[in-house]
């Protein structure tokens, strides 16, 4: 293999695959990188055996040829070169790789690319083309919602399902869920619904935050496939292959958890009903991190929704306490009820619009939280009330 690239397209690769290295596994070649010379092109792969990302970075190719090799060595030092051409050579006798950018040189040893674990790669014709940037944004206000551990591993995922035009993304820990839908442009052949580990998701929102922009949409578009024996995903995006296992198991009916009514409703400035969180949890976080929320709608009588507000309470017995007053426009009766403080602030950060709504049914119902004037995309995150000490 003889290789010629340039050094910041080499770093940016290593750096798109380098999350899908495993550093605890007991077989060596899964924390290397493999890198393949063929078709004219550089292909960086590298997987642990849950997830798989394969990334093609431009290069001049002299002669085909392939070599793992340390992945964070690798990546170590080719951050360290200057932003100049890099020239690779696998020196087949030793299974090493020789390294050389202007004064600088290293060879580095690695295991033979035949021990690498076979990635599967994505056909031309993807099940369904998702716009990435809103593919992100989806991700990013569900996956935070699943949970960390490994008991119920269903819950560690991320349900995805296609049904007609319609796509959704849900996650839920058991004490909230988030739930968020979009119309697709065009209707799938058939429904299909998977669980993908929230780990994956959330290296594919990191992948499509690095890709470049482009001018048409539908050169950047994320296509997603699935594996003929259906245990994988596979999301593919210029330049950039991500693969990933599937868990099995069958997701929660999230729909009969979602409250269908309300007995109080109160629409609130994001930012500002985000900003009180973050005060009010300085003093919530050594306790049980619980804020006490009180709605307070208007004695004027007006017609609903009336101005109103909300007050956020949050009390340390070390510390002292915390008094938030924001106004509102509230329908309905006044209340009082107690969230986490993490489990707000968490999905206040993900809302991206201006005002949101929380809609409650008393105070030991859930929470219901949505974004004011989202347009055709739907999203609503249930959270669990909390009992004040």
């Amino acid at each position: 293999m003889r290789v010629s690239c340039l050094q910041e397209h080499l770093a940016k690769g290593l750096s798109i695959v380098g999350r899908a290295v495993s550093h605890r596994s007991t077989l060596p070649v899964l924390g290397n990188i493999l890198l393949k010379a063929d078709r004219g092109r550089l292909r960086l792969s590298a997987t642990n055996l849950e997830i798989g990302i394969h990334c093609w970075v431009g290069a001049k190719v002299e002669d085909e040829g392939a070599i793992t090799v340390p992945a964070r060595l690798l990546t170590d030092f080719v951050n360290t070169l200057p932003p100049e051409r890099i020239d690779l050579n696998l020196v087949v006798r030793t299974q090493s790789l020789n390294l050389r950018c202007v004064r600088y040189e290293a060879n580095i040893k690695g295991i033979d690319a035949s021990e690498f674990p076979m990635i599967p790669t994505v056909e031309a014709n993807g099940m369904v083309e998702l716009e990435p940037t809103g593919l992100r944004r989806m991700i990013n206000q569900v996956a935070f919602a699943a949970a960390t551990d490994e008991s119920r591993p269903t819950l560690a995922g991320v349900n995805a399902s296609f049904r007609d035009r319609l796509f959704t993304l849900a996650a839920t820990d058991g004490y909230r869920l988030s739930v968020r839908e979009t119309q697709l442009d065009q209707p799938v052949s058939e429904p299909v619904s998977v669980i993908i580990p929230a780990r994956s998701m959330m290296e594919l929102a990191r992948i499509i935050g690095q890709l470049p922009e482009r001018e048409e949409e539908e050169e950047a578009a994320v296509q997603v496939a699935f594996t003929p024996a259906g245990n994988q995903t596979l999301f593919h995006m210029p330049n950039v292959d991500l693969i990933s296992q599937l868990i099995e198991g069958t997701f929660p009916d999230y729909t009969v958890i979602i409250p269908k009514t309300y007995t109080t409703r109160a629409t609130l400035d994001t930012n500002a009903f985000l900003k009180a969180v973050r005060v009010a949890s300085l003093f919530a976080r050594d306790g049980s991190n619980i804020v006490q929320l009180q709605v307070t709608p208007s004695d004027g009588g007006a017609a609903p929704p009336a101005r109103g507000t909300v007050t956020l309470t949050a009390t340390s017995a070390d510390l002292g306490d915390n008094v938030s007053e924001m106004d509102a426009l509230v329908e309905g009766t006044g209340i009082e009820i107690a969230f986490s403080a993490k489990y707000l602030a968490d999905v206040l950060s993900v809302i991206g619009t201006e005002q949101v709504v929380l809609e409650t049914e008393g105070p030991t119902s859930p929470g219901v939280l949505r974004p004011v004037g989202a347009g055709r995309e739907i999203f609503t995150h249930v959270i669990m009330p909390m009992r004040p000490h």
